[in-house]
């Protein structure tokens, strides 16, 4: 085996135990603040770390910097927490009227209802990806989260097919949803959305380069 196959064997071993590490920071921090108030914060902090080596911040101190953003976000984090709530509900009325009225079988008054939830869902995925990387207001965030989702087609269907496709391969899996579950599919989100941010900033430039 030569130099560059050991490396990139290296190199692949180097990321898997990376990912692992991060999945199980996330999980242990979930529990640490008894899973309801430290779901969020922990993966607030693990969308910051998949941000940094996007980015290609590889270095980044893993433990200290998910530490660090879990203390500083703890509140934040969980009043966002409170909003998404708030549109679960939304998208269960909505689900509950169309079975009031019509059953499951797809009609064309669903299909309004149908967009909304998705919208809704979407939306959800991109605010913690918006949360991380941009620098604004907390309302600000699920505008900007909603706009972005609305803009970029492309990201988003990557997005789903990604996440679809590595929780079918973790269902096959078990074991990989415990040790890469979080950690990987955070990956496949914040990686969608940091290509809907690029292309937002290019455009922005391209306006301002007239």
């Amino acid at each position: 085996m030569n130099n560059r196959a050991v490396r990139g064997v290296y190199s692949l071993t180097e990321w898997i135990t990376k990912f692992a590490y991060l999945n199980i920071l996330w999980i242990g921090f979930t529990l640490l603040g008894l899973v309801i108030f430290g779901f969020l914060p922990a993966t607030v902090a693990l969308f910051t770390i998949l941000r940094k080596w996007i980015m290609g911040e590889y270095e980044t101190p893993i433990f200290q910097t998910f530490w660090e953003t879990y203390k500083k976000d703890f509140f934040k984090s969980n009043l966002m927490g409170i909003v998404f709530v708030l549109l679960a509900v939304l998208a269960y009325i909505d689900l509950y009227f169309m079975d009031l009225n019509g059953g499951s079988g797809l009609q064309v008054t669903h299909i309004p209802l149908y967009l909304m939830i998705l919208a809704i869902a979407m939306t959800v995925l991109y605010t913690i990806p918006v949360y991380v990387h941009y620098n604004v207001g907390f309302v600000q965030v699920f505008k900007n989260a909603f706009l972005i989702m609305l803009l970029n087609p492309i990201p988003n269907v990557l997005m789903l097919a990604g996440v679809v496709s590595t929780l079918f391969v973790m269902n096959a899996l078990p074991a990989l949803l415990f040790i890469f579950g979080g950690s990987f599919t955070a990956a496949i989100i914040m990686a969608s959305c940091y290509l809907a941010f690029q292309r937002i900033d290019k455009k922005q430039k391209e306006a301002h380069s007239i």
